[in-house]
């Protein structure tokens, strides 16, 4: 599915597929805190409904972002993990968390992490995909 693009902006265009505070954050855990059911996502501290929850699970995955498997220990629930398409995502999210680092309180944990990225950005993006694409 593509979906309807606003404008050839290729800004606009992005934000139509991840643009909205859920997709980033079903990414963002993803990427981070290895959510990967719909349980997990449900889970999170930020309590997304979970009609929304579905909708942009499958706007990801129609979009490429995220691929649907099935789960090896339970016919009942579904793994969701990054494409590549997603996983290049990456440099995007540690550019958003390095900027509310500088402008906005955060955890300590993704302080840690931070710290990390700050010492050699390019060695950590390329460990952060290495074990995304595992």
């Amino acid at each position: 599915m593509n979906t309807k693009k606003r404008s050839d902006c290729p800004i606009s265009s992005s934000l139509d597929i991840w643009g909205d505070k859920w997709s980033l954050l079903i990414i963002r855990d993803l990427m981070f805190a290895n959510e990967c059911t719909y349980g997990d996502f449900l889970k999170s501290e930020e309590k997304i409904a979970t009609n929304i929850l579905a909708a942009r699970l499958v706007l990801l995955e129609e979009n490429g972002i995220i691929l649907k498997l099935s789960h090896p220990e339970s016919k009942a629930k579904v793994l969701y993990k990054l494409t590549q398409k997603g996983i290049d995502l990456l440099p995007l999210m540690i550019e958003i968390n390095l900027w509310a680092d500088k402008y906005l309180a955060i955890p300590a944990d993704r302080k840690e992490m931070l710290k990390e990225v700050k010492k050699d950005k390019e060695a950590f993006i390329k460990s952060m995909i290495k074990k995304l694409m595992k």
